[in-house]
């Protein structure tokens, strides 16, 4: 078994995958903490979905310069729709390829418990039930939707292993439930279901082929212009209607204030990012914050400026494109 990693101080715990390891990486991960754990895919960096600070530090550990949507992983289908809405399509797929390396990109339920930060602040959520027995024990200890990109940072060679993990954020999570070599060693597939097409985003350890079987044709990468849902490319996010204002300086009464540290006088409404000044704290609040804003009676959402560190590259990232000229 690997041995716990340290880095300034911060050490990354080593979990057996037996009932005590379980036990304890759902405690960590109900506290907030970051831990990663095996599938038949990859290793995952697990967050209680339901947390947006938990998911933020998720982007933290990685490096992650975008905000694109992070896979929910549950114990059971039962489980996966009582966040999001399933068809037909979804349900046989599910009933055939669940558990599996599958993941579905459906939309959310108005009673959808997880973090809008998780999905990327889009009306849809990819969801996944792994087919690794460690995996869904501690989801279902957990109780909660799990959020698990891979456990790598951003850019590198996805996990196989636990030492993997410990090599790329040894001292920067928790810490890792060591459940052996991942047997599939690439990513799951993702089906977008969310719409009247079936549409393959990423193709991975489900073949086309076994969903055609089940659900008719499937296209083959996202049409030109259409936002993509699914995890692991670039995606176009959640834009709300009225028209952004970058590194705002003053702000009128006709304007919503997203806040950063001590708010601009004059604002028709203000919603405060972080007081203090913290950029994970922003992050985790920063599509709560749009939608919050994005409401009659005002004219535009003035947004303060954000340094560019930490997560504040991402969150400047993500309000650039919010602040780009629609399409007509």
């Amino acid at each position: 078994m690997p041995q716990p990693k340290v880095i300034d101080g911060h050490m990354t715990e080593i979990l057996r995958d037996d009932d005590a390891g379980i036990g304890a990486a759902a405690r960590l991960l109900r506290a907030g903490a970051l831990v990663a754990f095996g599938t038949e895919t990859v290793y995952g960096l697990g967050a209680d979905a339901t947390q947006a600070a938990a998911v933020a530090g998720i982007f933290a550990a990685k490096g992650r310069p975008h905000f694109n949507p992070l896979i929910c992983h549950y114990e059971s289908a039962d489980a996966a729709f009582e966040d999001v809405a399933a068809d037909e399509r979804a349900r046989l797929v599910a009933a055939a390829l669940w558990p599996g390396p599958l993941t579905l990109v459906l939309p959310r339920r108005p009673d959808c418990r997880i973090a809008l930060l998780t999905g990327a602040g889009l009306n849809t959520q990819a969801v996944r039930v792994p087919a690794h027995a460690t995996a869904r024990a501690l989801f279902r200890a957990v109780g909660r939707p799990v959020a698990g990109p891979s456990a790598n940072p951003s850019g590198q060679v996805s996990p196989t292993t636990a030492a993997h993990v410990l090599a790329g954020l040894g001292g920067r999570i928790a810490a890792v439930l060591d459940s052996g070599p991942c047997a599939v060693g690439v990513e799951s597939t993702v089906l977008d279901l969310s719409q009247r097409d079936a549409v393959l985003l990423r193709p991975g350890g489900a073949t086309v082929e076994a969903i055609e079987a089940l659900i008719g044709p499937v296209i083959r990468g996202a049409a030109p212009g259409v936002a993509l849902r699914g995890p692991g490319m670039l995606a176009s996010h959640y834009a709300p209607s009225l028209p952004v204002r970058l590194n705002a300086c003053d702000v009128t009464a006709q304007e919503g204030l997203l806040a950063f540290g001590p708010p601009l006088a004059g604002a028709g409404a203000v919603f405060q990012l972080s007081a203090r000044g913290d950029t994970t704290e922003a992050a985790a609040r920063l599509f709560e914050g749009l939608r919050a804003l994005d409401r009659p009676g005002l004219t535009g959402i003035a947004a303060m400026p954000i340094p560019l560190a930490g997560l504040g590259l991402a969150i400047a990232d993500r309000l650039s494109r919010a602040a780009a000229p629609r399409p007509v």
